[in-house]
């Protein structure tokens, strides 16, 4: 079964994603790696071009936990952001204070409970590791592992 399964979403809902996911960013400044990740995403949801840009975006104040949960009524999309904003913590490897509740929070706007948000997590670095997988180097891997807390 795939983690990051696709999904349609409009527009609107893909702005409100990634302007949830610039807030996790700015939650313990912006790295390289993140505004990759949420310019991919953005690039991928179809709205760059078809609305404001990711610069545009990346102005504006942070989404509020509230406007998410209207903008993303579905489960899927929900844990959809939830899982990307994980991810977006995990960039770096290792996931400040800061980012914790920027995403609790906004997992309790959406409906998630701790314990769901818990094994949303352990899916993302579930996911993570196997991207590691086909390494040969298994030190490192195991220190991947490690970074991740398994």
């Amino acid at each position: 079964m795939d983690f990051f399964t696709e999904i349609d979403i409009d527009g609107a809902q893909a702005e409100a994603i990634a302007r949830g996911l610039f807030a996790v960013a700015r939650a313990d400044g912006v790295h390289e790696r993140e505004l990759a990740l949420i310019a991919s995403f953005y690039g991928d949801a179809g709205a760059v071009g078809g609305g404001r840009s990711l610069a545009d975006l990346e102005r504006r104040e942070p989404i509020t936990p509230a406007e998410l949960a209207a903008a993303l009524p579905g489960a899927e999309h929900r844990k959809l952001f939830l899982k990307t904003a994980i991810l977006l913590a995990w960039i770096d490897n290792v996931v400040t204070d800061a980012e914790r509740v920027c995403i609790g929070g906004y997992a309790t706007a959406l409906g998630v409970s701790k314990e769901e948000l818990d094994r949303l997590e352990d899916g993302v670095k579930d996911f993570l590791l196997a991207q590691l997988s086909h390494l040969k180097n298994t030190d490192a891997t195991r220190k991947v592992a490690g970074d991740l807390k398994l």
